[in-house]
């Protein structure tokens, strides 16, 4: 498996957390009382489900290896296997961070989730 896992977030949250040094979640993250992250094969998916229509968002690939034992892989949708993370994300397990535009279909244009 990957150690390499993902984050959809508006950008205006994300630039706040970069000036912070750390991203402690989305509103759903906190409420749900752990970060919500994607593998690279569920990224698509989570993004329409979860973000449709949405502009002015960013994917953030993340190196889960510097986690620790605060990333669990748990069940969740259709009985998948996804990354959550029980703790805050520190600046320093970002690998980087693109754009997410939609395209003329609606749907989100994902760039290459290779680490550069």
């Amino acid at each position: 498996m990957s150690q390499i896992i993902y984050k959809i977030a508006p950008e205006a949250l994300w630039r706040e957390a970069q000036e912070n040094g750390r991203f402690t979640g989305a509103p759903i993250d906190i409420a749900d009382g752990f970060i919500h992250f994607s593998t690279a094969g569920q990224a698509r998916e989570t993004a329409a489900k979860h973000f449709a229509g949405q502009t002015d968002l960013v994917l953030v690939a993340i190196d889960g290896a510097r986690l620790g034992d605060a990333l669990k892989y748990e069940v969740s949708r259709g009985g998948a296997l996804f990354p959550h993370l029980y703790g805050v994300l520190e600046m320093n397990a970002v690998l980087w961070v693109k754009p997410l535009p939609l395209g003329a279909d609606g749907a989100h244009l994902f760039p290459d989730m290779e680490v550069e």
